[in-house]
């Protein structure tokens, strides 16, 4: 496998959120060749988005449209006791919350938490409270109050 060939299979795993052996299947490799390039990888690429990630402070939008995921469901952590499990999905998972113009464009997403925890948790921990602080901001009725 050439070096072309890692890069894109770690974009591809990003993007689809499949399991390594499935991965491993479409692009002919053992699954133990997806493990260590996506760790050998994801370090680099995660330096090269950060460097593309909008500041929320500076987006243009009067109007804030702000919303949290559905749960976005990972493997059962058993290290992370049951702060991943949510009740109301029953599984594990992670919470992000998202946040456009009425355009649609995308101007942030959060840092995750924990799926056992509230969009209005999320809100408070996401740093968007202070970075939309001047705009006007519209939510669903989990935000009644911020």
């Amino acid at each position: 496998m050439g070096l072309d060939k890692p890069v894109v299979l770690m974009l591809f795993l990003l993007r689809q959120n499949l399991v390594q052996e499935a991965a491993a299947d479409l692009f002919g490799v053992f699954q133990a060749a997806v493990s260590w390039r996506r760790a050998a990888l994801l370090p680099m690429v995660e330096k090269v988005l950060a460097a593309h990630l909008p500041d929320p402070a500076e987006a243009s939008a009067d109007v804030v449209l702000i919303d949290g995921t559905t749960l976005v469901t990972t493997w059962d952590w058993a290290s992370e006791g049951t702060t991943m499990f949510s009740g109301k999905h029953r599984d594990t998972g992670f919470n992000l919350q998202v946040a456009a113009p009425l355009a649609g464009d995308l101007l942030a997403v959060s840092d995750p938490v924990p799926g056992s925890r509230h969009d209005m948790h999320a809100w408070r921990h996401s740093g968007f409270p202070k970075a939309f602080a001047e705009r006007e901001g519209m939510g669903d009725m989990g935000y009644v109050g911020s």
